[in-house]
């Protein structure tokens, strides 16, 4: 018990050392006074100031206010007289549904070195009248890794024909069967630069896509020129050693290309008449005689690329050619390059504007692709005078 008391005496002598214990300030007469205790009157009141005096709410963080959306401008003096977004839906059969056209398609992808974007918008005239897109648009991708081949397909149907429409899409869809059933060799001469290949090989399919286009129309008791459209094709490999472009196809459009920010129209040119008069072309009724191997350049030529005989009528004359002549273009792109395939909607006034040239290769000429929301808007910067449906496909070179 005295051991007890003797520490509990140390440890109040090492308490009184280190400062006065609270006790000591509550009863000890010396220490300053602090005010009177809190009654209970007291208490309510504090009590009642904070319910009728809240504190202050806490700022809010601040807001991240995003980028502007892009929206559809003009250039030129005056904006065009339609309306810049859609109006009057095309109308509609209870059972012809399947052959209705959506008003905008867009897409887009990224493959080895390049990234590619694509749309079609249904023109400003016929938003306004209620006629339905007559430009169609595929994108397709064949084979896996760096064989795979990708394919997009423009059809711009013409104006004056009812269901142009219907003709693009059917064309834009055999055309891409048949290069899928041929990916495989295609994909390869791409890679390998056969170029004398590629021609004679896209040419036929061409053709064949366009004599079932023309069987199609007699189903439809269509006079083949009612029933009919502009086709344009890139074929892009998906390899990132392989920056070859390979253009073809048969109509109107255009084909341009942003170097160093300064537009080049590298379209195809027509051979002459002249030019066409001599031996038969492969592909437009040649005779059945054994092909020759190899052309002039020594470039060996796809004769058969495993074309699958057409549905419907039997045909026995030969097939007959376009009205147009075949269009066929291969190039090397350089990094920074941006090229673009567009229908006659979007050509005419690309080559008819100067300031539409200016504006798109001023929004194009970064380092980074536009992404699709703004590619679109892009595509639908609009111009006075020009109101057709426009379609574009556009590849940026990384």
């Amino acid at each position: 018990m005295s051991r007890f008391l003797t520490a509990c005496a140390v440890d109040n002598k090492g308490m009184t050392q280190q400062g006065d214990h609270w006790w000591d300030k509550l009863y000890d007469a010396s220490a300053p006074d602090t005010g009177p205790v809190p009654t209970s009157e007291s208490l309510d009141d504090r009590f009642d100031s904070v319910l009728t005096d809240p504190a202050p709410p806490p700022e809010p963080p601040a807001l991240q206010v995003p980028a502007p959306r892009p929206r559809t401008g003009h250039v030129g003096s005056r904006p065009p007289t339609y309306d810049a977004e859609p109006t009057t839906l095309p109308a509609a059969r209870p059972g012809e549904l399947d052959e209705l056209v959506a008003d905008t398609v867009l897409d887009g992808a990224r493959y080895g070195a390049y990234t590619l974007r694509a749309a079609s918008v249904r023109g400003d005239s016929a938003r306004f009248r209620g006629e339905p897109r007559r430009d169609a648009l595929l994108t397709a991708r064949f084979g896996q890794d760096e064989a795979a081949l990708v394919l997009v397909a423009v059809a711009a149907g013409r104006r004056a024909a009812e269901q142009t429409h219907l003709a693009a899409a059917d064309l834009c869809r055999w055309i891409a069967e048949s290069v899928g059933r041929s990916h495989a060799r295609l994909s390869e001469d791409i890679r390998s630069g056969r170029r004398g290949d590629l021609k004679s090989g896209l040419h036929r399919l061409t053709d064949r896509a366009y004599g079932r286009l023309r069987a199609r129309a007699a189903e439809r008791g269509l006079d083949p020129e009612e029933y009919t459209a502009g086709l344009r094709c890139l074929l892009l490999s998906a390899d990132p050693a392989c920056r070859t472009r390979v253009f073809f196809g048969i109509g109107p459009g255009g084909l341009f290309r942003l170097r160093d920010g300064a537009w080049q129209d590298i379209e195809p040119l027509l051979p002459d008449a002249s030019a066409t008069v001599g031996a038969p072309v492969v592909g437009f009724g040649s005779p059945p005689a054994a092909p020759p191997e190899a052309t002039e350049e020594g470039d060996r030529l796809t004769m058969d690329l495993g074309i699958a005989t057409a549905p419907g009528p039997l045909v026995e004359e030969p097939v007959q050619p376009p009205a147009e002549p075949f269009r066929f273009r291969a190039s090397v792109a350089r990094p920074g390059d941006t090229l673009l395939l567009a229908s006659h909607g979007l050509a005419e006034p690309l080559r008819g504007e100067p300031a539409l040239a200016r504006e798109l290769a001023a929004r194009w000429a970064g380092a980074e692709p536009p992404g699709l929301a703004a590619f679109l808007a892009d595509t639908q910067l609009r111009v006075t005078g020009y109101a057709d449906d426009r379609t574009g496909v556009a590849v940026w070179e990384a």
